[in-house]
Order: structure tokens, then C-alpha cells, then sequence
């Protein structure tokens, strides 16, 4: 596949990326190894082909929002440990806020059309990984820079929390596959999904 920009994520059956209280328990207990964090290896050959680790392997740069930033600060320094960005690519995050400096870590509070060319240069042929939340992700697709929606989802039910995309989007499933229990889905994003005016 060549580059693309990519919002690859974990959602529950019902469509949510988080729940209501910012938590991701419910996806790090759930057995499988989709999910971020995983121990199998992208060389792996008995991991499946939508695995998330084959997706990483491809990463050049990545782009995330504030909530999604924080949340990895929150969840890295639970146990007093000092914040560490854990990427090696070149990241940015979108945001407004007056957030403390980290390394290897550019804060962006301009138009994503500015920002998306630095991205793709930044990830020198590779993909560009949205990790998120999903209203940045639907930001690029308004734009028409996302290329692509990767999801792992994860056999619960949360009923509210976080939407996934919260945007009206047309896709077509490019691939399929299972990894213990979760399921792996990757689309081509076709483009806005209109209503119907009658």
C-alpha cells in the first residue's frame, strides 16, 4: 500500500473510543493482540496481517489532539514516573491549550491544511498515523486528508463515551480480520455521507 494518512484506533462494539471517564480499561483487559501495547512483533508470522504492531511498522509521523496527549500523559505518569513521549516519529498535537513543552513533541494550533504537508514530509514515504481523538480525525476527513480509518474493535458494549468519528463518512472496507477478540477492519475513506434532504 503506498503512504496514507491513517486514524487507526480501538473502539467498543457500540462505537466509542473511550468511556465516559477517559478510561481504556475495558480495551486493555479485552484478550487479543490488536491492541496498542501488545506483545506480538510485527515480524511476527503468526500475528494477523491487520495486526496493530503491522500497522506501526509503517508510521512516519504522527498527529494527535489534546485530550488524546493528556491522556497519554496521565496514564504514563501514574506511578510517578517522569513524561516520556513513548514514539520515536516526529509528532505533533493540535491544540489551543498552554501545554508543558515535551520532547520530540510540536504543539500546532494553526489550520490542518498547513500542518498536513509537514506530516507527510516528516514521514518521509511512511504513513501518517491520526491517533486521535476522533473529532481531529474528522477534521482531516473534512479536508479530505484522510486516507484511511484502521479499527480494532473490541467485543464490549459501553453505551456512551467518546464517539469514534463523530462525522457523517462514507467508507469501503478495504480488509477484515480477527485477533482473538477483537476485530480488525480496515476502510478507505469515499468521502462525506450526505443526508437526505426529502
Amino acid at each position: 500500500m503506498s503512504m496514507a494518512t491513517i486514524y487507526c484506533t480501538a473502539t467498543s462494539l457500540d462505537g466509542y473510543i473511550a468511556d465516559d471517564d477517559e478510561s481504556l480499561t475495558w480495551l486493555f483487559t479485552t484478550p487479543g493482540g490488536a491492541a496498542p501495547g501488545s506483545t506480538a512483533g510485527a515480524d511476527d508470522e503468526s500475528a494477523p496481517e491487520l495486526h496493530f504492531d503491522r500497522f506501526f511498522a509503517g508510521v512516519g509521523s504522527i498527529v494527535c489532539g489534546a485530550n488524546t496527549f493528556e491522556w497519554v500523559r496521565r496514564d504514563l505518569t501514574k506511578d510517578g514516573q517522569p513524561f516520556v513521549w513513548p514514539y520515536s516519529q516526529p509528532t505533533w498535537v493540535v491544540t489551543h491549550r498552554d501545554l508543558d513543552p515535551v520532547d520530540g513533541v510540536e504543539f500546532f494550533a494553526g489550520d490542518l491544511a498547513d500542518l498536513h504537508p509537514r506530516l507527510v514530509e516528516a514521514a518521509a514515504g511512511r504513513d501518517v498515523w491520526v491517533v486521535g481523538g476522533g473529532d481531529l480525525a474528522g477534521q482531516f476527513a473534512d479536508l479530505g486528508l484522510l486516507d484511511r480509518v484502521w479499527i480494532h474493535q473490541c467485543a464490549v458494549v459501553l453505551g456512551s463515551g467518546r464517539p469514534l468519528l463523530p462525522r457523517r463518512l462514507r467508507l469501503h472496507r478495504r480488509q477484515l480480520d480477527t485477533d482473538g477478540q477483537f476485530t480488525a477492519m480496515l476502510f478507505d475513506v469515499v468521502g462525506p455521507e450526505p443526508r437526505d434532504s426529502a
